[in-house]
């Protein structure tokens, strides 16, 4: 049995996200074509946004249950989008497994109409406009010598437009750092060493990429920046810089049957960020209540309120997600029961390792993401007094793509001082 190894890493602030699967190989007609001929319309974009938001926060539970106090940042796009590329190899239980570890219902929705929805929304995501930057994109490094067969190849290109590359895995310096360049290039140099090793049994890479970059839409003022108490519990504190905007306008809904506070800043073009305050020692209710209908309740109850608003943080996270998946129903794929026979035609491959590394820096400006993925109160507005809404306690935040209302990173700040 060999293994396929899942890589991933990110950094967000100006925002970017880049994630790589890494895959160690052993030794019909192309349906890919198909999909956008036979069926030209896609997966109806709420529908995939709903689904997406449903991985995203049921992701977010088992990340939160097994490192409980601790910051959380993640790209759920990056990861739902590897797996995505992942499926396109596999077969039988293993792709039963792995679809609706996404929240696909398979019965109701195809295979193919799925992976034509991911392509769709990948289209959109490269097409932000003029204020938002938004590259994203695939590659493939894959062994000279291997044969991977012309059918994957074929979907990974069409469906997910991946670039096909051949390299020398025998040499796995030198591979390594053909990698390396290719991801710190797409990436602006934001992900410099994605790959830290290599060895002679790898023989295939994937490599899935989204750089982002705003600035808010309303920028913070630096000099109204002062030390201020954040509150860890009833009886820590640290000291952390908090941002404060005096007399800002912007969509806020305060949730009182969830017993939190919710504001929207927006950056300049499609994208925007959403700050869910709880109350005091309301984390956990909140957190249990994450799914895409609260979501969207959030989002239709919006209202713009004159807020004095701040905080400033930048926060790390490093999973090993092989630990996590299976909790959200993606096991065969790790076992050698899995059935990855439509990359190379053998049932000798499945996966030994999903790593995702993230980081996310929010700033006076704006905020700044890079993410890696690698398979080895209510208030009338009439009223002058600007609502203080301090995020000086453990908040969450999620940050998104305004056109596809799609999830990009999502994150939870238990202490901006931990990296």
């Amino acid at each position: 049995m060999v293994d396929l190894l899942l890589w991933n890493t990110e950094n967000l602030s100006y925002c970017l996200l880049s994630q790589i699967l890494l895959v160690r190989i052993s030794t019909s007609i192309t349906w890919g074509q198909q999909l956008l001929t036979k069926h030209q319309t896609p997966v109806d974009n709420l529908a995939l946004t709903s689904t997406n938001t449903d991985f995203a926060f049921s992701l977010y539970k088992e990340l939160a249950l097994k490192n409980p106090d601790k910051n959380i940042i993640f790209s759920p796009f990056s990861i739902s989008t590897a797996l995505a590329v992942l499926s396109l190899g596999a077969r039988s239980k293993t792709l039963q497994e792995i679809l609706e570890g996404l929240k696909f219902n398979i019965t109701e929705t195809p295979e193919a109409d799925i992976h034509r929805g991911f392509g769709h929304l990948l289209h959109m995501l490269s097409h932000p406009g003029d204020q938002v930057q938004i590259r994203t994109g695939s590659a493939m490094f894959i062994e000279k010598h291997l044969q991977i067969l012309a059918e994957f190849k074929e979907e990974a290109r069409v469906l997910y437009q991946a670039e096909i590359s051949t390299a020398d895995f025998q040499q796995p310096h030198e591979a390594k750092k053909l990698i390396n360049d290719y991801v710190s290039k797409q990436t602006q140099g934001k992900i410099s060493e994605l790959i830290s090793a290599l060895d002679n049994q790898t023989l295939m890479v994937l490599v899935n990429y989204i750089y982002f970059k705003g600035k808010w839409k309303t920028p913070f003022e630096p000099h109204f920046t002062r030390e201020s108490d954040f509150y860890l519990d009833k009886k820590r504190t640290v000291k952390v810089p908090m941002m404060h905007h005096m007399f800002l306008t912007t969509p806020y809904f305060r949730d009182e049957d969830l017993s939190c506070s919710v504001v929207e800043l927006k950056y300049t073009g499609n994208a925007s960020a959403l700050f869910i305050l709880p109350d005091e020692g309301r984390m956990q209710q909140v957190e249990a209540s994450l799914q895409p209908e609260t979501l969207k309740k959030w989002k239709d109850s919006l209202r713009s309120r004159c807020v004095s608003t701040g905080t400033r943080f930048s926060i790390s996270s490093d999973y090993s997600l092989e630990n996590i998946l299976p909790q959200l129903g993606i096991k065969e794929v790790f076992s050698k029961q899995a059935d990855l026979s439509r990359i190379t035609g053998a049932k000798d491959l499945s996966v030994s390792q999903v790593v995702h590394k993230a980081v996310l820096d929010v700033a006076e400006t704006g905020t700044e993401a890079a993410a890696a993925t690698g398979c080895c109160p209510v208030g009338s507005a009439l009223i002058l007094q600007p609502l203080k809404i301090y995020f000086n306690r453990p908040f969450l935040v999620m940050i998104s793509d305004t056109n596809t209302q799609t999830p990009l990173f999502m994150a939870k700040v238990t202490n901006p001082k931990e990296n």
